[in-house]
Formats: C-alpha cells, sequence, structure tokens
C-alpha cells in the first residue's frame, strides 16, 4: 500500500482491494450512530410486529427502500475503480450458487412446490414466525440496505 494512501494490489493478489478500502468508517459523531442505531432496532422490532402481506409490512418495506433510493440518487457515491483483473474463480463460485438457488427456486415454482420440493421461501418461513427472529432479519436487510448505498 503506498503511502499517499493511493490504492494499491498486493503481489500476487491483482483483485483483492487494500485494506483500507474493506474497512469501514468510523462515524463522525459517536451520538449520532447510536442514535440512528437504536432508531433503526426500533423500526426494525415495530416493523416485525406486522402480519404478513399486509399494509403495514408493505409499508415497512417500502419507505426504508424510497428512503435508502433517495439517499443514493440525491448524494451518489464516489465511484470505486474496477480492479484490474477479475478474479475468475471467485466469480465462477459465485455464479455457481446463483444458478443452483435460481434453478431450485423456479423448479418449486413450476411444480407448485410440493412438499417434497419446497421453495427457498417455504423453508424460510417457519424460521421467521418469532417476533424477535423477524426483527432481526428486518434490522440485518435494513444495514444491508445501508451498506450498498454507502458502497
Amino acid at each position: 500500500m503506498a503511502r499517499d494512501r493511493t490504492p494499491t494490489a498486493r503481489r500476487g493478489y491483482p483483485s483483492r482491494w487494500p485494506r483500507y478500502l474493506a474497512l469501514p468508517r468510523r462515524p463522525a459523531h459517536l451520538a449520532l450512530a447510536v442514535a440512528v442505531g437504536a432508531g433503526l432496532i426500533v423500526y426494525a422490532w415495530f416493523d416485525g410486529a406486522a402480519v404478513p402481506f399486509s399494509r403495514g409490512a408493505l409499508l415497512g418495506v417500502v419507505i426504508p427502500g424510497a428512503v435508502l433510493g433517495l439517499i443514493a440518487v440525491g448524494r451518489p457515491p464516489e465511484r470505486v475503480p474496477p480492479p484490474e483483473e477479475l478474479d475468475l474463480t471467485g466469480m465462477s463460485y459465485w455464479v455457481i450458487c446463483l444458478a443452483l438457488f435460481f434453478e431450485w427456486e423456479a423448479s418449486a415454482w413450476r411444480d407448485s412446490s410440493w412438499p417434497w420440493h419446497p421453495s427457498f421461501t417455504n423453508l424460510l418461513a417457519p424460521l421467521l414466525v418469532p417476533h424477535l427472529v423477524k426483527s432481526v432479519a428486518i434490522l440485518v436487510w435494513l444495514v444491508a440496505g445501508w451498506a450498498l448505498v454507502r458502497r
């Protein structure tokens, strides 16, 4: 890594990002970060109490999505330069996993999701019944969305 903090690749790893780009930045104001975190936890708790496929559940998904979309449009992040070389091995693992997942979902949809071949949604639905688990899943979804907008 160069002393002027310019992105440089390590030897033997042409497609790996430097370490300082991968670490999250510290918040400027710790009190603001704590307040936002507490607000997200409270939002996830109340959104987790919504009945599935209800108006409250719909609004609980649309409102954060719209807010994150407006933030992404209003304050676009600076562009990250593409790597010099694509890591074909790592990319092929992701493509294989995604292809298997889509094949599983498509065949379950085609077969009307029989009990012997359930869809991914049918497998996850019983796990998300407890309120705490559903709230944690919503919180993870919100944080992942923020990470995508921030990136």
